[in-house]
């Protein structure tokens, strides 16, 4: 597929690839703050990764240790092409959207946010939403694969409300922070002492604030999906480039000058966000889940609001005490890193006499792995496995480099706690 084929195209290209070509490149490009000066067409360690059809992302600027690590000590800085927004205003949108969505967003005021499932009928999701309310309208942050589809589905429900709703992707970009120092970055380049404040106390519930950075308008949103802060950027397409060079040449003169923001590419975050046990809408899960089998359930629905569509299949589900299948968190015995797609199975069965032990029923797949530096290289991941086969410390046996290898189901979806960096299954080995 070439890329002129994907829906959206990074206005950011110039800038990766001034940034691949060393510190004197980056100066220029900051001199003159402009996106289209002459730049070669391809870096050979610029790896793009196609998103279904809709955008590539970077695999890796540089190298993938020193993208992870500005993740975990100072702060990376992330280009989201595969994103998509929906604009809601109106003075219904709150109501209309109660009668919608999976989450219950009454009362939902200014700065604050939400994360909800827009469900079919038969209540399969159709987008994974984080919802953003900004006192004179509301943004939705999804995938840009459903973004377009989402948009229309939710106009066709749309009677005598005084609400519109618009896909406005074309218009607003995605980036992202992640790192311990974000909300320093930020202050670096013009977000206000009380956007700040709001941000850095928001920890558990997120919020977001309408601000700007160097001189750019932008939306800027508390959302830790690596276990460090986290900060979604929403800015015009026309001004990202502006932020993106301010970000990237930031420096703290009271530090000597340190470079702060890393660019960082789909692979560094992609372990970052397993090791904090963050599944991905269109990689754990899909649009033939239900809610109950994505594990993110208290996230996303809320049992106690009025209907909306496909709450009939929601609760029929919650009656039942629990789905087929769920998303679970894995760990190896082994360091042998089984890959996206990779059949999972219950324990081996025993051996006849003279006969070799074979591995049970297949049970699930592999969703998402990678080898984790917290935790001693240990391979980790995400796999969606049939309930029965996902108790806390259940063993599987998972197909890894040509071997059917031991695993263990994890306690919990995320691996690490950041604050101390100990681990979530083992707390004693970290002792």
């Amino acid at each position: 597929m070439s890329f002129a084929s994907f829906r959206f195209e990074s206005p950011l290209r110039a800038q990766h690839e001034v940034f691949a070509q060393g510190e004197s490149a980056r100066r220029a490009l900051a001199a003159t703050n402009r996106s289209d000066i002459n730049t070669p067409s391809h870096v050979a360690h610029l790896q793009w990764i196609p998103w279904g059809n809709t955008a590539e992302i970077v695999g890796c600027f540089d190298r993938v240790e020193l993208e992870y690590a500005a993740v975990r000590k100072s702060v990376a800085l992330c280009d989201l092409p595969q994103r998509g927004t929906i604009e809601v205003a109106g003075t219904d949108r709150i109501a209309f959207l109660q009668r919608m969505l999976t989450q219950d967003v009454r009362g939902l005021a200014a700065d604050q946010v939400r994360r909800a499932f827009w469900l079919n009928r038969k209540g399969r999701i159709e987008a994974d939403l984080l919802l953003c309310e900004l006192g004179d309208r509301l943004l939705i942050d999804c995938s840009g694969s459903v973004v377009a589809q989402t948009a229309a589905a939710l106009r066709g429900f749309v009677f005598s409300e005084e609400v519109t709703i618009a896909d406005v992707s074309d218009r607003e970009y995605r980036i992202a922070l992640h790192g311990p120092q974000a909300l320093h970055l930020l202050s670096l380049v013009g977000a206000s002492a009380q956007t700040i404040e709001l941000l850095e106390k928001s920890a558990a519930t997120g919020a977001c604030a309408a601000d700007a950075l160097a001189g750019s308008a932008c939306v800027l949103i508390r959302h830790d999906s690596c276990g460090e802060v986290g900060i979604e950027i929403i800015v015009a397409r026309n001004q990202v480039a502006t932020i993106w060079s301010a970000l990237v040449g930031a420096h703290d003169l009271l530090d000597a000058g340190r470079r702060r923001a890393r660019p960082c590419g789909w692979h560094a975050f992609n372990i970052a966000r397993i090791e904090a046990g963050t599944p991905l809408f269109e990689v754990d899960f899909s649009t033939s889940s239900l809610p109950h089998e994505t594990s993110v359930l208290a996230q996303c629905v809320s049992f106690t609001k009025g209907c909306y569509l496909g709450q009939e299949v929601v609760a029929r589900m919650a009656s039942l005490g629990k789905p087929k299948q769920v998303v679970c968190a894995f760990r190896m015995d082994h360091s042998l890193l089984p890959i996206e797609g990779t059949p999972v199975f219950s324990a081996v069965q025993a051996a006849a006499v003279g006969e070799a032990a074979a591995v049970g029923e297949e049970v699930g797949v592999v969703t998402s792995s990678t080898l984790s530096p917290l935790l001693g290289a240990a391979a980790i991941g995400f796999a969606t496995v049939k309930t029965a086969h996902a108790k806390a410390d259940g063993s599987l046996w998972i197909l890894a480099e040509g071997k059917h290898e031991p695993a263990r189901v994890q306690r919990e979806l995320a691996f690490v706690k950041l604050a101390t960096l100990t681990e979530v299954a083992h707390p004693e080995a970290a002792e």
